[in-house]
């Protein structure tokens, strides 16, 4: 069954790109390829054992509604010769996603509707998350320990030019508010001669109202057993940010600006040889 775009285009028949690498001891895998299609497009056998990735997404977020633009195929994967590993997709971002427990969002909505009454009529906010704030840190692979650190990222270490062995950037889901700010949640990866970065990041602008933004660093240097992971949560309220317009759509500019709300830091602690577990997974 096709399924068009806007543009008669049968989604279905898109390219999916895909690459595959090894540095060292690490295997890396990347997907990308389209949108979520916005119905089944195989209702005849869609079924539990077998769902297409509409059904599959709706039956395991069971939100309201779904973002613009998801991108299920979308991935990047990450497996140590021990089997361990860590991967960051869509599906798991969006699970993070609350769905009608969070009361934050209730005070940005009506802040957002007073500062939009000279718009008109606006539906009324659904009793969810709209912002598609997550806290995904991305999903864990294997027997992989998690544990509290004092270690820091040594952020000058990172900003030293190296040769880039690998680079790429994920979008796994984005969404416009009704035009009226963004959210994108993605995922990039730089990788060097003797170690890889991966940058994790939720950002968020409600016009007038909120800028927010979650980001995940992993650091790993390939003669290390462990990876190092900073999960930091950002935000203030547009109106105490003193700044141009143009560094308040820049996530890159604007997150100097925004005072730390949570930081956690963490070692992830690769198995002991002979202990391998590659089925085992968390987030």
């Amino acid at each position: 069954m096709a399924v068009q775009t806007k543009s008669n285009i049968d989604i279905m028949r898109l390219p999916v790109k895909s690459e595959e690498h090894t540095f060292g001891d690490w295997e890396l895998k990347f997907k990308q390829s389209h949108i979520l299609h916005s119905k089944c497009y195989q209702s005849d056998v869609c079924g539990p054992s077998d769902p297409c990735f509409f059904c599959l997404y709706n039956r395991e977020l069971q939100l309201p509604h779904m973002p613009d633009m998801v991108f299920p195929q979308n991935s990047l994967v990450l497996r140590h010769k021990t089997g361990c590993g860590i991967q960051f997709n869509a599906l798991e971002a969006l699970k993070r996603v609350c769905n009608g427990k969070q009361n934050l969002k209730v005070a940005c909505a009506d802040e957002w509707l007073e500062s939009r009454q000279d718009m008109g009529p606006l539906e009324q906010v659904n009793p969810f998350d709209w912002t598609f704030t997550t806290d995904y840190s991305g999903t864990i692979l294997g027997d992989m320990k998690v544990e509290a650190t004092e270690l820091k990222l040594d952020l000058n270490k990172l900003r030293q030019k190296e040769k880039i062995l690998f680079y790429h950037d994920l979008t796994l889901y984005e969404d416009e508010l009704h035009d009226n700010g963004t959210a994108v949640c993605s995922v990039k990866i730089r990788v060097m001669p003797n170690s890889f970065f991966i940058l994790l990041r939720f950002f968020l602008r409600v016009d007038n109202v909120k800028i927010r933004i979650n980001d995940t660093r992993i650091y790993h240097e390939f003669d290390l057993n462990y990876l190092l992971r900073e999960y930091s949560s950002r935000e203030a309220n547009v109106g105490d940010l003193k700044v141009p317009h143009s560094v308040l759509v820049d996530p890159n500019e604007v997150t100097q600006f925004l005072p730390i709300v949570k930081i956690v830091n963490e070692k992830l602690i690769f198995p002991s040889p002979g202990n391998d577990d590659s089925g085992k997974s968390g987030s």
